[in-house]
């Protein structure tokens, strides 16, 4: 049958309802239970034969003369109602075979027995609708094949696919445990501007908006570092924030134009105390949601135990991409290694970004057990302090898992006649053509010139990370809506 046919079949239902003057889509639900703690204590409420009552989606309905089998669920379990015409009131029985339908919610009150074959089950004695669904499931074995429609259509997707909803199940623990984990370490919550006047704190093409009422354009953030840092200015010495960010960039398996993002700083930290902070956290982390200290991501097993390994971005170029001396390269030899390895190089490009861009295609993808990768490039980390003794090198480093980056941190420079200069040679770049450099913020050197203490600061994706605690191959299975193109 068309879907158009059966929505009407559906509208005919509705009418019979309305006729017969019952609401079909009641505001009020009455006293019930979730379906998952009927099954675990099912043994006791079968035994004592008193009514229980249960409302959800019917999600499947199996006829049998003047019997009817149906599963109902809802987001604790699924349970099987059995509805028997000598038992259920007979107009009452007529009434649900000939307009309940697979998609529609239902209150239900009837005794719990086990049938033949041990399942257990709920004899239905009253019934009423709840919300009368006018659209059909999709199949369970061969609707929603299309991945992008999933995505489109995320509701039925949750509906069809536990696994779906367990994941993004899993997704809210991993934040509440990592909001737990924060909180015991002593540090406070806080919460920074999504519109910002200068788009700052990474190196990205941000989202541009206009403000009527202050007639000027204002920017989606691409990061809330430059604000969590004047709290630092200010006095709060343990901070962190959870929230979206937004980068005007290409969309791929690890890339979504808004993303989640903690950003946590901590006064008086170096790189160092912070690599064993990520350590702790990654492993408390593993532990909560994992339940042991290990996972498995692309049919790997990963250990989460410390302490994690440690390779310089250079070491790292000359095992893998055979950049044997990175500070004897000039920009011309990089740029013609990466053309090599297949990568696009732009004009405006400067030596470090096209290091960075073969790191990310040819050496990262080999790091799969907890890795930091350490000592980047200074004109890639225009916020990040200087490495003493090596040259055009910051205290930087970032969390390598299964080939994700899952974070990224550095020793916070807080010398303000440094951020300037750094903020001017990004400010030349810009002006060559670098449109993802970090622009020059005025503002926030004059705050770094009243005082910034010596502090470390890292950014974890919260979306990369649930990928690698759920083995999911695209940054979209972990996004309940991901951005996709209009159809």
């Amino acid at each position: 049958m068309a879907l158009n046919d059966i929505r009407n079949e559906r509208i005919k239902k509705l009418d019979a309802f309305e006729k017969s003057g019952v609401d079909p889509y009641p505001a009020e639900v009455g006293a019930h239970r979730p379906i998952g703690e009927i099954i675990k204590k099912f043994s006791v409420l079968a035994r004592g034969k008193k009514k229980i009552t249960v409302a959800g989606r019917v999600m499947a309905r199996r006829e049998h003369g003047g019997s009817m089998f149906c599963d109902l669920k809802d987001e604790s379990g699924k349970i099987q109602l059995f509805f028997k015409e000598d038992v259920l009131d007979k107009d009452e029985y007529k009434t649900f075979s000939e307009t309940a339908d697979v998609g529609d919610f239902v209150e239900v009150e009837g005794k719990a027995f086990k049938t033949k074959r041990g399942e257990p089950t709920i004899e239905i004695t009253a019934w009423r609708m709840l919300a009368k669904s006018l659209l059909p499931l999709p199949d369970k074995w061969h609707g929603l094949q299309d991945v992008e429609e999933r995505f489109r259509r995320r509701y039925l997707d949750l509906i069809m696919n536990d696994e779906v909803r367990n994941r993004f199940s899993l997704r809210s623990a991993m934040i509440a445990s990592i909001r737990s984990f924060l909180e015991k370490e002593n540090f406070q919550e806080v919460e920074t501007p999504m519109l910002q006047p200068i788009a700052g704190g990474a190196l990205a093409r941000p989202f541009v908006t206009h403000h009527n009422a202050l007639d000027a354009d204002l920017y989606l953030r691409i990061a809330p570092e430059l604000y969590l840092k004047r709290l630092l200015i200010g006095g709060f010495e343990k901070i962190y924030e959870i929230g979206r960010n937004f980068r005007n960039e290409g969309i791929d398996t690890t890339h979504n134009p808004e993303f989640t993002m903690l950003e946590l700083y901590a006064a008086y930290w170096d790189e160092q105390d912070l690599m064993k902070f990520v350590e702790k956290m990654f492993a408390a982390l593993c532990k909560a949601t994992e339940k042991k200290y290990e996972i498995t991501y692309q049919d790997a097993v990963i250990k989460c135990k410390a302490p994690f390994q440690r390779i310089s971005f250079r070491n790292l170029l000359k095992k893998y991409a055979l950049v044997v001396d990175y500070d004897s390269e000039t920009r011309e030899s990089l740029r013609l290694k990466a053309q090599r390895f297949g990568l696009e190089i732009s004009a405006h490009e400067g030596k470090g970004k096209i290091a960075d861009e073969i790191y990310k295609k040819i050496c990262r993808p080999h790091v799969q057990e907890p890795t930091f990768v350490t000592e980047h490039p200074v004109d890639i980390s225009p916020l990040a302090k200087k490495k003493e003794g090596v040259k055009d090198t910051v205290r930087r480093f970032q969390l390598v898992v299964g080939g994700l980056e899952i974070m990224n941190g550095f020793a916070e420079l807080n010398d303000p006649r440094e951020q300037r200069t750094r903020f001017e040679e990004q400010a030349g770049m810009r002006g060559a053509g670098e449109n993802e450099a970090h622009p020059f913020d005025e503002d926030f050197v004059e705050a770094m010139e009243y005082g910034m203490p010596p502090a470390a600061g890292l950014g974890i994706g919260i979306d990369r990370l649930v990928m690698l605690l759920t083995d999911a191959k695209n940054i979209r299975e972990v996004v309940l809506f991901p951005t996709l193109r209009s159809r």
